[in-house]
C-alpha cells in the first residue's frame, strides 16, 4: 500500500473544498432566484391588496350614499 503525499492530500483536500464551494454556490443562486420569486409574487399581491382597499371605500362610498338617500326619503 502506497501513502499519499503531502501534495496528493492537499490536492484532494483543494478538491474537496473546490466542490463544496461549488455546491454553495449553486445553493446560493437558487436562493436567490426563489428570493427574487417571492419579491415578485409580493409586490403583486400588495398591488392586489391595494386594489381591494380602494373598491372597500368606494363601496363604503356608495353605501352612504344609498343610506343618505334613504333617510332623505323617510324624512
Amino acid at each position: 500500500m502506497q501513502n499519499p503525499t503531502n501534495l496528493e492530500k492537499l490536492t484532494d483536500k483543494v478538491s474537496q473544498i473546490l466542490q463544496k464551494y461549488n455546491s454553495l454556490k449553486d445553493e446560493n443562486n437558487q436562493f436567490r432566484t426563489e428570493l427574487e420569486s417571492l419579491k415578485a409574487q409580493n409586490e403583486t399581491k400588495e398591488l392586489e391588496i391595494e386594489k381591494l382597499k380602494e373598491d372597500n371605500i368606494l363601496k363604503d362610498l356608495e353605501i352612504e350614499e344609498i343610506v343618505e338617500k334613504i333617510e332623505s326619503m323617510l324624512s
